[in-house]
């Protein structure tokens, strides 16, 4: 298992421990699988499918700590058109 820290989410920040592939899998070459392209019924391309690798499970990830959100401050003394320093 080849641990790496990332941080996940987008409402709710979150600090995980998570699984990465194997940098010298003969499978994918480390990249955690396969991607191919496909078309539709007329051959035109309709998106990408991914295969992920068996060197690795993209499932498994441990919550190590959940950041707080801290509200951002509205500074309504300022007028953001004015031409003046604000010092």
């Amino acid at each position: 298992m080849r641990l790496r820290i990332q941080l996940t989410g987008w409402d709710r920040r979150t600090l995980t421990l998570t699984d990465t592939p194997r940098p010298d899998c003969p499978l994918c070459d480390g990249h955690g699988g396969r991607g191919y392209d496909y078309g539709d019924h007329e051959g035109e391309y309709a998106g990408t499918e991914w295969d992920p690798c068996t060197c690795w499970d993209e499932t498994r990830r441990r919550t190590l700590l959940r950041l707080p959100r801290f509200p951002r401050r509205r500074r309504a003394d300022r007028d953001p058109w004015s031409n003046e320093p604000p010092f």
